[in-house]
C-alpha cells in the first residue's frame, strides 16, 4: 500500500488527532494548491486544483495543529 493510500485509508477512519499538516499533504498528493484568502483571511485557507477546478475552504487550526472533527467530516465528504 503506498503512502497516499495510506493517508486516505486514516482520514477515511475520522481520527481525533488528524492534524492540518497531514490533511495539506494528502490535498497536494491529490493535485492541490494552498492559497490564503487575502491578507485579512486569518486562519481561512482555500485549495484550488487546476484540472477540473475543484476548491476546499479549511479552516487552519492555532496555536495546535489538531483540526476539529466537524473540518475532519467535511473533508473526508470532500
Amino acid at each position: 500500500m503506498s503512502k497516499f493510500e495510506k493517508a486516505k485509508e486514516r482520514i477515511k477512519s475520522m481520527p481525533k488527532d488528524y492534524t492540518y499538516t497531514e490533511a495539506k499533504a494528502l490535498l497536494v498528493q491529490m493535485g492541490f494548491v494552498e492559497y490564503n484568502k487575502g491578507r485579512i483571511s486569518g486562519s481561512r485557507v482555500k485549495f484550488y486544483r487546476a484540472g477540473d477546478k475543484k476548491i476546499i475552504l479549511l479552516h487552519k487550526p492555532h496555536p495546535e495543529d489538531t483540526m476539529k472533527p466537524g473540518a475532519i467530516k467535511d473533508l473526508v465528504k470532500f
